[in-house]
């Protein structure tokens, strides 16, 4: 199994974590011609070599019509509260000096900065809604599923700002600048995860600082408001650094992609790569990624079992489906005699530790049990990856198993049906077709 770990002992920002997934992959050169490439406007993303405390990475450097965003996390701005445009913008993409808000970026210590505007409306700026950002992104030269992990990102973002400020979603704006600096962060960690397909994610728990920083709203602690929230279920912890080490994009990417979080696991490194924040602390200030693979896969997973006789076929099917939504391994039934020989409904679910809690409450909700058993038991897996395969019928994946000396792969379900349905053949014809094309074109 491939996984990745990311090791955020400095925190997590959108630059950062994209130097360090840039170092792991293979041709550097034609990532940065490629995200170049994708359509964002007046962006343009170049890589540096960086040093800190000895350590050698990457620094990713962003510049929109050729001006570099001090404060490089998207900029929110809140409007239509009476107030003339005294703009509350807000955090960097590096954590070196985030914060709310924008313009003139006097920074003072390690993290703080003040920005007293008393203009209104006299500068040139167009600021985005939500709406605007989506439509940027599906712009973009991006396959769908780079722009759906982008946009899932950003919603995340502009809810925790919503929920911080106390402002609807749709009236969350964002600057002109750092918008574009924020969609070249946020699609760029996106499209190197694609690239990197790993099978896991775990991500460390997560140094935010500690402490305070000026904004147009007044001194407020850090972590950050809309960081806070979006880091809620995550762990975290404030350390000995003064200052702010998680920005929302960070926060917002981490919490998308990671299925787990918690200690590096037992793997056999093949690569580690370094992203670099811009700030000199005493400790090397870098998102730290390691890319390897684990032995034959195992893990701990648990069993919930409960059994029910009130229960319809559609209202159970109901609830298996908002199980899987909830992260559920596996559910299924079994038939089961019930208490006065009545027929009944074994209702099993598989899922893991970091999602059991939520899967329990949803057990509750959407079913008529009022009991629950769990078993702790082992699941041994195949390793599983996916290899996307062009043919003359279309895009098709392909899915690789391999662990306990068995090898075996077979194509995806709905590329196949895809196929005979547009062809008016047979599901297994299908699959003879996309065989027959492989095997001609050697």
């Amino acid at each position: 199994m491939k996984i990745l770990y990311l090791e955020c002992s400095m925190g997590a920002a959108g630059d950062m974590l994209t130097a360090a997934l840039f170092e792991l992959i293979k041709n550097k050169d034609a990532f940065l011609q490629e995200i170049n490439n994708i359509g964002i406007p007046g962006v343009v993303v170049k890589s540096a070599d960086a040093v800190k405390c000895g350590i050698k990475g990457t620094h990713i450097n962003v510049t929109v019509n050729g001006e570099t965003e001090e404060s490089e996390d998207h900029h929110f701005h809140e409007h239509g509260h009476g107030h003339e445009h005294n703009h509350e913008h807000n955090h960097d993409h590096s954590h070196e000096q985030e914060h709310h808000y924008d313009h003139s970026h006097d920074h003072h210590d390690e993290h703080e900065h003040e920005h007293n505007h008393e203009h209104a409306h006299e500068h040139t700026h167009h600021h985005s809604d939500l709406h605007e950002i989506e439509h940027i992104i599906n712009g973009l030269k991006l396959s769908e599923k780079v722009k759906s992990d982008a946009l899932a990102v950003y919603s995340l973002i502009a809810e925790a700002e919503s929920a911080a400020h106390g402002v609807p979603v749709t009236e969350v704006h964002f600057h002109e600048v750092g918008t574009m600096d924020a969609i070249a962060d946020i699609t760029a960690v996106c499209l190197l995860m694609d690239k990197l397909a790993p099978d896991k994610v775990i991500v460390s728990p997560i140094h935010v600082g500690f402490g305070h920083v000026k904004t147009d709203h007044g001194i407020l602690p850090v972590p950050a408001p809309a960081t806070a929230y979006i880091l809620q279920d995550v762990p975290a912890y404030g350390g000995r650094i003064k200052g702010e080490l998680c920005t929302p994009t960070g926060a917002a990417l981490l919490k998308h992609f990671a299925d787990s979080f918690g200690d590096m696991p037992i793997i056999k490194t093949q690569k580690i790569g370094y992203g670099m924040g811009k700030k000199d602390f005493e400790a090397a200030n870098c998102v730290r990624a390691f890319l390897g693979e684990t032995e034959d896969s195992h893990e701990k997973i648990f069993q919930l079992s409960f059994n029910v006789d009130d229960m319809t076929a559609e209202e159970i099917a109901f609830a298996a489906e908002r199980l899987f939504e909830k992260g559920a391994l596996e559910v299924f039934t079994l038939p089961a005699q019930m208490k006065k020989s009545r027929p009944g409904t074994l209702i099993e679910i598989l899922c893991q530790d970091n999602n059991r809690e939520e899967i329990v409450k949803s057990i509750f909700k959407y079913t008529t049990t009022i009991g629950i058993r769990e078993t702790p038991c082992t699941r041994y897996i195949l390793d599983r990856s996916i290899t996307k395969l062009e043919t003359p019928y279309g895009e098709v994946n392909k899915k690789e198993s391999e662990g306990y000396g068995i090898f075996r792969t077979k194509y995806e379900y709905n590329d196949l049906a895809r196929i005979a349905i547009e062809r008016n053949i047979s599901f297994r014809e299908a699959e003879k077709l996309i065989h027959s094309s492989f095997d001609n074109s050697i």
